[in-house]
């Protein structure tokens, strides 16, 4: 199993297009969600949703649709 990234979003949108992917049984995750939040820029950076591999086509036709 690969993991890929389907694409950058704000923290909220990005748990929100991870939602929308698993109420379609795609199961995601968020990664960078808590990086530098030490020094608190953890606002400005992006966070990936990632999905595996074989679901990123559909995962992508989900989040264009949303858009």
């Amino acid at each position: 199993m690969a993991i890929v990234e389907i694409g950058r979003f704000n923290r909220n949108e990005a748990h929100i297009v991870i939602g929308r992917l698993e109420s379609e049984g795609i199961p995601a995750l968020a990664l960078d969600a808590n990086a530098s939040i030490a020094d608190g820029s953890y606002l400005f950076i992006p966070v990936r949703v990632m999905v595996d591999e074989d679901d990123s086509e559909a995962a992508r036709r989900i989040v264009a649709g949303a858009a």
